[in-house]
Order: C-alpha cells, then sequence, then structure tokens
C-alpha cells in the first residue's frame, strides 16, 4: 500500500492487544503519564484543576505569555472536569442496562478511555506502525459507539501535547499513520529506543519565542512551560530532563538557539529559533497552529500576523529568484 511522502515506514499489520501497548512503554510510565498530563485530575494552570477548563482567549491577545500558557492549558486539560458523582452515575447506568448514550456515559471513564487510545497511538508512532479503525476499536472496548468522539479527542491531545497529526491514509482498510506537525523532522526519540515524541513541547517554545517579538529570555519560557507541569530541575514522566531538552537537546538539533543577553548582569539567557527551525517551518504554520489550539484565526493576533505575513511574502520572492537564476544556468548551458 503506498504511503504519502515523507511518512515513516509503517507496517500495516494486527495491532498488539492493549494490555501490551502500557507494557510497551513502560520504561517511560506512559500509562500513568498520560493520566496525569492529559485528564483533568493534574491541574495545569494556577490554583485548582476545576480553574482549567475556564482559561479562553486572553483579554489581551498581545499578551504573549497570556496566549502561549493558555494555548497548552487549554490542549492538555480534559475536555470536561471529573464530577463528583460519576462513580454512582456509572453504578447505575451498569445496573440499570441504560445505553451508552453519551450523555450517561460518566466523564472520567471517557477521559480515561482517551487516554488509553493515546498510550496506544504513542506505541503504533514509535513502532512505526500503522493502526487501523478496528484495531483502535479493540483498545476502547465497550466505548466502540463512541468511537468518532473519542478518536477526535485522542487526535487532539496527540496534535497539542506530541506535535502529531493522525491521518487516515488507506480509506479502503482504514489505516492511520502520523506525521510531524509543521514541517518539522524533529521528534525526539531515539533511533531503536522507546520514547516519546518532544515535538510538542519544541512547538509550545517556538510559540512563546514569536510571540515574545523573536526572543524569549530563559526565565520567560519556564513561566510558560511550569504552568504545563514542566519544571527545570525536575524530571519530567514523559519528556525526562526538561532543561537537558531544551538547553542542549533542541540547540544540539540547531532548532534552538540559546545565547546570553547582551551586557546581562548577572548573566542572563534568551531563546531564539534556530536555524533549522527556519528552514523546516514558518512564523505562520507555528501562529496558526497556536490560533488552532485557541479556536481563534491568526489575524486576532495582528502584530504577529503581519510579521508571518512578511515572511511568506519574502519566502516567496527568494523561491522565484531562485528559479529565475536555475533557469537562466539551464538556459545559458545549452
Amino acid at each position: 500500500m503506498p504511503l504519502p511522502q515523507k511518512s515513516p515506514k509503517y507496517s500495516c499489520d494486527r495491532c498488539l492487544p492493549a494490555r501490551s501497548v502500557t507494557q510497551g512503554l513502560e520504561d517511560a510510565d506512559n500509562s500513568k503519564a498520560l493520566e496525569e498530563t492529559c485528564l483533568s485530575s493534574h491541574p495545569l494552570m494556577p490554583g485548582t484543576s476545576k480553574e482549567a477548563p475556564s482559561v479562553g482567549i486572553p483579554s489581551n491577545p498581545e499578551n504573549p505569555q497570556s496566549f502561549c500558557s493558555s494555548s497548552i492549558a487549554i490542549a492538555t486539560t480534559s475536555t470536561s472536569e471529573l464530577n463528583e458523582g460519576s462513580d454512582s452515575q456509572e453504578e447505575e447506568d451498569s445496573t440499570s442496562g441504560a445505553g451508552l448514550d453519551a450523555k450517561n456515559v460518566p466523564v472520567d471513564a471517557l477521559d480515561k478511555t482517551v487516554a488509553l487510545l493515546v498510550d496506544f497511538m504513542l506505541f503504533k508512532y514509535v513502532k512505526k506502525e500503522l493502526m487501523t479503525k478496528a484495531d483502535m476499536k479493540i483498545v476502547i472496548k465497550g466505548y466502540e459507539e463512541h468511537f468518532a468522539e473519542v478518536f477526535l479527542k485522542a487526535s487532539e491531545r496527540m496534535e497539542v501535547v506530541f506535535g502529531l497529526d493522525v491521518k487516515e491514509v488507506d480509506p479502503i482498510n482504514h489505516c492511520y499513520a502520523f506525521f510531524i506537525k509543521l514541517g518539522l523532522t524533529y521528534d525526539g526519540v531515539l533511533h531503536g529506543k522507546e520514547g516519546i515524541p518532544k515535538t510538542g513541547v519544541l512547538i509550545l517554545i517556538l510559540g512563546v519565542i514569536f510571540m515574545k517579538g523573536n526572543s524569549a529570555t530563559e526565565k520567560e519560557v519556564w513561566e510558560v512551560l511550569k504552568l504545563t507541569g514542566i519544571y527545570p530541575g525536575r524530571k519530567h514522566s514523559l519528556f525526562g530532563d526538561p532543561r537537558k531538552l531544551i538547553t542542549q537537546d533542541f540547540v544540539k538539533g540547531k532548532y534552538l538557539e540559546y545565547r546570553q543577553v547582551a551586557n546581562s548582569d548577572p548573566a542572563q539567557f534568551e531563546f531564539l529559533w534556530g536555524s533549522r527551525a527556519h528552514a523546516e517551518t514558518t512564523k505562520m504554520k507555528v501562529l496558526e497552529f497556536l490560533a488552532k489550539v485557541h479556536g481563534t484565526d491568526p489575524s486576532s493576533f495582528p502584530s504577529q500576523y503581519e510579521e508571518a505575513l512578511q515572511e511568506e511574502e519574502e519566502r516567496t520572492r527568494a523561491r522565484m529568484s531562485a528559479m529565475a537564476i536555475s533557469t537562466s544556468v539551464a538556459t545559458a548551458s545549452l
């Protein structure tokens, strides 16, 4: 079966049972970590977890820190909160024989089902294998009637938390593949080893840098990351040592530039986009991604939108100039 260009080498074989999915990612403590990151039981904004879902578009869209931090909070917080009566409601539904109508499914049960599917998707991504709709339904056994809703929410979390798009590549057999977002080629998963894709963290930092005027101090970046449960000096259950990831791995990969702020005493450091980030993605793509998370349009952020448009125009002129030169050289050699 032909796969889209730039797709990893997948094999569309039968997927493993759901129990093996978690076992396959034991080293990263992935099952527990996903619940902490994706479910509403993990507070992602200051205050209690009940405050998180109320985060919306900042009143001042030009406030970069507010924009970026609330973006990731919206994405990683459950779509709705655990309600105190969910356990009793679940028992009532099972004893009464009520159908699995969306209104009757306890929120925590639905969220855990979404987290389980995310777990499965990560497993298939790391193994570089396609996944089928049939196998996903096996993973969420008992909630097959709600496949569309569960799949949508799981795909959204893969997109925002891990920086991966989930796309159907074989409509006949309903096979799905994964693609790194925004044209980036980095996922942070070491070749031949288990791991978790880290592109979502990279995209978030690129967004902070852009929204802060193309450079963001180390303090500003950590202030945003802390709102997602990522702290300097504290090992993260999903992303490992965050300081090493950001100041070494992303920098070594040329996605970020990490330098001392000029004339700062005591020394302060700042982040900028690296050469590889400029080569692989654009400011417009990053802005569109952040705006999508917010449920708004890139033009809602006028200064950043204008800058992104200008970059697009410059890239277009550069491509046309390169094509003209190439054509001229080819003609001269005839």
